[in-house]
């Protein structure tokens, strides 16, 4: 009986040295350098405005207005752990697909002093408090799900409270936050556009081809986006109008790479009333989601129907939100899967270290937008439905600057709030 307990022991030790290497750790260091790209499609209002920053020609915000074509827009961030010894200096060669020039500067910008003064706060005599209410609604659908509209009623809010309902409001969709490089967070950091240079990339412009990034602080970056990392394609309303019943008919065609989509309102009624709403069937801030959304956002969202599913081409906006907001702005975006690269590559042996020189992100999102109901000047050629008012009846289409112009001013009023 002795020769089995020793080779049980035996046993015992070989299973535990084998756990032990199984769970050994890889040593991973770095990454030395940080790159991200974020690719935007803008179609429908808002598109043609050029370079993110930059201060757009008549000739762009008449096409914004008219909500024809379809632009883009690329924001470039460089982040290192390195200093340079110099003045910190980096490019980014791309591929002459993007049509935006054989290179794009990365500028760092200049740190200012901060000068911090003690201020005793003070308050006007004739504060008042705000007035009006929020109607929030949330969900896709012909009629608003009972226990909607949430209310917001601003003349209740007391100092250092929220009003009642605004707790419901708040409520997030547990996103995590993404950090991207930043002056605060790299030692050296770089980005285009900027101050010097915002060169616009035109609505043919591509991702597609190899790519080189250099700089006097950080490792030389090469790579290579196929057709399936490019922009994501432009998003097109093909039906935008208001039903006999009085809700608000959207459909627009499916975006290839698109992983889901989001669409939310934003109008005013009468007596100072702000009305918001979102196609996701969750009660929460949906309206504050940021630009983009990791891969890992993205399905959990489209899980519990946040966000709606690559497979949805229509959603109908309540006709409570109609009648609430007769006027109302409209937004519809896409969120695509990012691209994620790094090197050198991982080693398959724990035991060797995984010293990374250089990661890159490249992250996608289509949108566009318009008046509710109203459709854009050539929406009709690309096969939207005409206009149509409770009852049938064909409205007759005003002009671009009636139906922009008019409807913000008539409708909204200034009351739209920022978030």
């Amino acid at each position: 009986m002795a020769w089995m307990r020793t080779t049980a022991a035996v046993s015992v030790i070989a299973l535990t040295a084998g756990a032990a290497d199984a769970q050994q750790k890889q040593v991973v260091t770095g990454p030395v350098a940080t790159y991200w790209m974020s690719a935007q499609t803008q179609s429908g209002f808002g598109a043609g405005m050029g370079a993110p920053g930059a201060k757009p020609s008549m000739s762009q915000m008449m096409g914004a207005m008219s909500g024809g074509g379809a632009s883009k827009s690329l924001t470039l961030q460089l982040g290192s752990s390195r200093k340079p010894a110099g003045e910190p200096t980096a490019e980014h060669l791309p591929p002459q697909a993007l049509r935006a020039g054989p290179t794009l500067p990365l500028l760092t910008p200049r740190a200012e002093p901060v000068q911090r003064t003690e201020e005793t706060p003070t308050f006007s005599r004739d504060f008042q408090k705000p007035k009006g209410r929020m109607l929030i609604f949330w969900g896709c659908g012909e009629r608003a799900r009972p226990g909607q509209p949430l209310v917001i009623d601003f003349a209740k809010m007391t100092e250092g409270k929220m009003p009642p309902g605004m707790e419901a409001m708040s409520r997030g969709l547990n996103v995590t936050p993404m950090q991207p490089p930043s002056p605060s967070r790299n030692a050296t950091y770089g980005e285009w556009p900027n101050e010097k240079t915002r060169t616009s990339v035109p609505g043919n412009g591509s991702l597609v081809g190899e790519h080189r990034i250099r700089g006097t602080y950080s490792p030389d970056i090469a790579f290579s986006l196929n057709g399936a990392q490019d922009f994501l394609g432009p998003l097109n309303l093909t039906t935008n109008a208001i039903s006999a019943s009085g809700a608000g008919q959207l459909g627009w065609g499916a975006v290839p790479g698109a992983q889901a989509y989001l669409a939310t309102a934003i109008g005013g009624g009468q007596d100072d009333t702000v009305v918001l709403w979102t196609s996701s069937e969750v009660q929460a801030s949906a309206f504050s989601l940021p630009d983009y959304l990791s891969n890992g956002d993205i399905s959990r969202l489209v899980a519990n129907r946040a966000l709606m599913g690559p497979q949805t081409t229509a959603c109908t906006v309540p006709q409570e939100v109609v009648k609430a907001a007769p006027q109302a702005m409209v937004q519809l975006a896409a969120y695509g899967n990012e691209t994620n690269l790094s090197y050198p590559e991982r080693p398959k042996d724990p035991k060797v270290a995984w010293n990374i020189e250089w990661t890159v992100k490249v992250r996608y999102k289509s949108q566009t937008g318009g008046l509710l109901g109203m459709e854009m000047p050539g929406a009709q050629q690309q096969g939207q439905r005409p206009i149509m008012v409770p009852g049938g009846q064909e409205q007759e289409e005003p002009t671009a600057a009636e139906a922009i112009g008019g409807a913000l001013l008539r409708g909204l009023g200034g009351r739209i709030p920022r978030f």
